[in-house]
């Protein structure tokens, strides 16, 4: 909603670059899309090797049940 009320000011204030701004977004967004995929694709190594190295405390129980 907040983008939606900049993108309205930004008409108002220049709708030239306002309209740019709504036909280049989808190619901004398309160019972006691998290097959202690549961070997912990290923060699941980076989850995988916490819970490799965190097993060995949860095999023997840490105190709590």
């Amino acid at each position: 909603m907040f983008s939606f009320l900049l993108w309205c000011v930004l008409f108002v204030v220049c709708w030239p670059l306002a309209l740019l701004a709504l036909l280049l977004w989808p190619v901004v967004w398309l160019i972006t899309l691998p290097f959202r995929l690549l961070g997912i694709a990290v923060e699941g190594a980076f989850e995988l090797l916490r819970a490799i190295v965190m097993l060995p405390a949860r095999v023997l129980g840490s105190g709590r049940r």
